[in-house]
């Protein structure tokens, strides 16, 4: 995981597991579902003064914090910021399949000025290809990357309006949450699965109708350069994405073993959510995958034996005080970045083999006191059964070819 985010030049940030319930209402929105039934909220009631009354929210999502973050730190001075968040969220919703009150989320966002390029389509592409690579080098199979455009706030305002005139006669007709929604977030309208509801969201308006020419202009090219690198998408009109500061393009990746909520990970452009937050203009472009939803998906595609990365070389202490010993060559070899597992010196060798058998090793590399006199080792190939003495020095060579 940390390898494709390197690869594409993306560094590690931490933000605080609780954050001001104001940065998501302002950030997130106050209509939208997290913020007004989903977040673990508190009043601040600490010895400080200055702290009483707060309102603190465990974090409900991630993309806010590294926004507020981005301001308060100046980031923006250092041009364009390709950054990445691992750690839990907390949501008070219906647990489902892979949806859980406290889950883990991968989150990346690239976030800087116009002028470094922040607001470009090749960003949206970037994004969504680095996503289709880490998919696949994950070995999950049969995956679908959704995309859509939501526009500018001016599109999006004449559709709301526009979903409310479509929705005004028919909402008595559908669910509770739909006849909420239809009042206080339209779009929201288009996350449904109710089945009964959906002829009437079938006749509803499409936003692709009210985007502007720039907006359109922005969409075309990102699908220009995703089928110029061979990322394959579907354009899915129903695609809104629920929270406030989505603008542009919005995409999910989805996977068929997830059933009805299918969706791996999800997220698009938020161009005026810096500002939205009292900062200053920062066009963005995000993600999150949600982990728990991320590995039912490759348990699906792949057996947990063809991702798992195995032992290059398990090392065998053979006989009393060896244990040391082959610590200390474990740590030499393991300094090359080879994968080492280590055994014990109470095993009979026997059982070493097992062991290492078990653990899919390529080699065993055994450690015994004529071994270490002689400063050359007894490496076996697991595979083929060849078993030759290895200088000390020639090891990590010889476990690499």
């Amino acid at each position: 995981m940390r390898d494709v985010f390197r690869a594409y030049n993306f560094q590690e940030i931490r933000t605080p597991i609780f954050e001001s319930t104001e940065l998501f209402a302002r950030g997130v929105g106050e209509d939208t579902d997290i913020v007004s039934k989903e977040m673990y909220t508190w009043e601040d009631r600490g010895r400080a003064e200055s702290d009483r009354g707060q309102s603190l929210t465990l974090r409900p999502e991630a993309t806010a914090g590294i926004v507020r973050a981005y301001i308060e730190h100046k980031l923006g001075d250092r041009g364009l910021n390709k950054l990445y968040c691992i750690g839990p969220m907390f949501r008070r919703e219906r647990p489902q399949k892979g949806r859980y009150r406290q889950f883990y989320q991968i989150d990346a966002e690239i976030i800087g000025p116009a002028s470094a390029g922040s607001e470009s389509p090749a960003r949206d592409a970037e994004v969504l290809e680095m996503l289709a690579t880490l998919l696949d080098r994950l070995g999950i199979v049969g995956w679908n990357l959704e995309l859509n455009s939501v526009g500018c706030p001016a599109d999006r305002a004449k559709f709301n309006e526009a979903l409310r005139q479509a929705l005004e006669p028919v909402r008595d007709k559908m669910c509770a949450d739909c006849q909420r929604r239809a009042v206080t977030n339209p779009l929201r309208v288009f996350d449904c699965k109710v089945p009964e509801d959906q002829p009437i969201i079938a006749t509803l308006p499409r936003i692709g109708q009210f985007l502007d020419e720039s907006c359109k202009k922005h969409f075309e090219e990102v699908q220009q350069i995703l089928k110029a690198v061979g990322v394959p998408f579907v354009l899915n009109d129903r695609l809104v994405r629920g929270l406030d500061y989505y603008t542009r393009t919005a995409f999910e990746f989805t996977h068929g073993a997830l059933g009805a909520q299918n969706a791996i990970l999800g997220g698009g452009r938020y161009d005026g959510l810096s500002e939205a937050l009292g900062g200053p203009a920062a066009p963005g472009i995000g993600f999150a995958i949600g982990e728990d939803r991320l590995v039912m998906s490759l348990a699906e595609s792949t057996p947990a034996e063809s991702v798992m990365k195995k032992p290059d070389v398990y090392v065998a202490p053979l006989g009393a005080g060896m244990n040391a010993e082959a610590a200390r060559l474990a740590r030499e070899l393991r300094r090359h970045g080879l994968v080492v597992d280590l055994g014990d010196e109470s095993f009979r060798l026997k059982k070493s083999f097992e062991m290492a058998t078990r653990a899919g090793a390529k080699y065993i590399l055994i450690v015994g006191e004529n071994e270490v006199t002689a400063d050359a080792f007894s490496l076996k190939n697991l595979a083929t059964g060849e078993q030759v003495s290895v200088r000390r020095r020639e090891l990590v060579r010889r476990i690499q070819e």
